[in-house]
């Protein structure tokens, strides 16, 4: 295993760390709001309350944070399978009797059935994506990575698999005929909640991203020149890698919503 591979192993099992940690502050201030509304449920009737908002704009950011941590979670494992052995060198396969599967047949009953929470939240949430739109990729070689807008169609709790369908594929791909495709959850990114923006990450200026790029359904590098929250709009304002135009880098506007994580290792 090389050093770049185990640097990003690191920030990714550090990037881990620090959403657990925003999850425990969410959470926090959920009990604290629960506890104020079982102890006075009538403030909420009070002009200018805004409890049940409040509320609302945790429960939709623990959902996000659950919905990151699947994703980093998925990109650490498939990366750790990379230089995992298959088995151990010389080691001897022998058949199982009726004991053994027995055995193994209850084990993993009682693993199904005593799912760690996380576990549990991150089946909720990859579940919970079922005909929203999500950032793709679809395709993947030695020189670039390629992600598109796609709708969830559904996901295998069994392989932990995303069916998802390209509703818009380009004209020269079989005649524009709307394709499908099984996807591991490594390559699958959702996108912020469109109706909520104070409840999404916002990506400071300087920040490199992934974003749909005007127009298209397709997702590419892009820097971060000013967030939504400075322009007081929906939108962040962004240069997009390779858009160069008379020899400098057009400034473009793209909504919150289908703005997301630069994936590590990013190829384009």
């Amino acid at each position: 295993m090389s050093s770049p591979d185990i640097a990003s192993i690191m920030d990714n099992s550090r990037e881990l760390d620090r959403l657990r940690k925003d999850q425990e502050e969410v959470l926090v201030e959920i009990n604290k709001l629960h506890k104020k509304l079982q102890a006075a449920p009538e403030v909420v009737e009070k002009p200018g309350d805004s409890s049940l908002s409040r509320l609302k704009s945790l429960y939709i950011q623990a959902k996000d944070l659950s919905e990151r941590e699947v994703v980093i979670s998925n990109s650490l494992v498939s990366k750790l399978d990379t230089f995992l052995p298959s088995g151990a060198p010389g080691q001897q396969r022998r058949k199982m009797d009726g004991s053994d599967q027995k055995r193994r047949r209850m084990k993993s009953d009682s693993d199904i059935s005593r799912l760690s929470p996380s576990m549990r939240s991150h089946i909720e949430a990859c579940l919970s994506l079922k005909d929203e739109q999500v950032a793709a990729r679809v395709t993947s070689d030695a020189e670039k990575d390629e992600w598109f807008v796609v709708k969830v169609i559904n996901f295998d709790e069994k392989t932990k698999e995303f069916e998802v369908l390209d509703e818009e594929p380009g004209d020269d791909e079989e005649g524009g005929v709307q394709k499908k495709y099984k996807l591991p959850a490594s390559c699958i990114i959702p996108f912020p909640k469109r109706h909520d923006p104070s409840g999404t990450q916002e990506f400071p200026a300087g920040r490199n991203v992934l974003a749909v790029y005007p127009g298209t359904t397709a997702l590419y590098k892009a820097t971060v020149i000013s967030t939504p929250r400075k322009r007081k709009s929906d939108e962040y304002l962004l240069e997009f890698d390779d858009d160069e135009e008379d020899g400098a880098l057009p400034q473009r506007t793209v909504p919150f919503h289908k703005v997301v994580p630069l994936p590590d290792g990013h190829r384009q």
